[in-house]
């Protein structure tokens, strides 16, 4: 598969009132976090939302946010425009991409955005459970077993939460595409909580106050013998290796 090195990747992941979208269901919560260069850049979108109707109790059960929680929290109308300015001609990163793309193509259709409708003609859909099954076949593939077989510590991942699964799934994909993960943000930028810390809560620290090592110089013994060596490889070679030219001073 090719790397999306150079494109803008957003890493999304939604919570609903409940399944399947076509009995009502809305969308309650809204996470992405943005991508480039295969690191986290500390811009995010987070929102939770007043869906107008009651979250079935299963769902509650997966992602513990109550109707009381909701009340007062704006409406999907209220923050469309921003969020579908966050996501506009980015590769989006989804886990399990038909649920999610489902419910945010109902959400812009119930505001009569016929244009934003489908969200797959603004952008590119990458969806990396189908990823994971074709470089995991026969193996669970949720996104707690990927964390797992990644080594990415998902500990605080006791419910689901859009903003929460979203940094996780970063993690997941860059791990999945064979780079580099969340060492730390791009550039000097700190997090979206201000901690200087990427999703994987790890970063780059210079070590100070620390002896220098010690020096142990070559004897002549060991001097005598390297000298040796280098002239075989000079004779091999028909002239002088690398390091002689490198280290000899030219008689004058």
């Amino acid at each position: 598969m090719e790397q999306q090195q150079d494109k803008r990747l957003v890493i999304l992941d939604t919570e609903t009132t409940g399944m399947p979208v076509s009995e009502g269901h809305r969308i309650i919560e809204i996470g992405c976090v943005e991508v480039m260069g295969r690191r986290l850049t500390g811009r995010h979108f987070h929102v939770y939302l007043q869906p107008d109707r009651e979250s079935d109790e299963g769902a509650i059960n997966v992602h513990g946010i109550t109707d009381a929680f909701l009340v007062g929290k704006p409406r999907f109308a209220d923050v469309a425009e921003e969020f579908f300015e966050f996501i506009q001609g980015a590769t989006l990163v989804i886990h399990n991409a038909a649920f999610d793309v489902g419910f945010i193509n109902n959400e812009f259709a119930l505001l009569g955005q016929g244009d934003r409708a489908d969200i797959a003609n603004h952008c590119t859909i990458l969806d990396t459970l189908l990823l994971a099954r074709a470089r995991h076949p026969g193996q669970r593939n949720s996104l707690d077993a990927l964390c797992k077989r990644y080594d990415i510590d998902n500990s605080g991942r006791e419910l689901h939460g859009a903003l929460l699964d979203s940094e996780l799934l970063a993690d997941v994909y860059l791990a999945m595409t064979g780079g580099q993960t969340s060492l730390s943000l791009a550039g000097h930028g700190a997090d979206a909580d201000g901690d200087g810390q990427g999703a994987g809560g790890s970063e780059i620290r210079r070590i100070v106050g620390r002896a220098p090592g010690r020096v142990i110089m070559a004897s002549a013994e060991e001097l005598e013998a390297h000298a040796e060596r280098l002239a075989a490889v000079a004779k091999s070679a028909g002239g002088p290796s690398m390091w002689q030219a490198l280290t000899e001073t030219p008689a004058g």
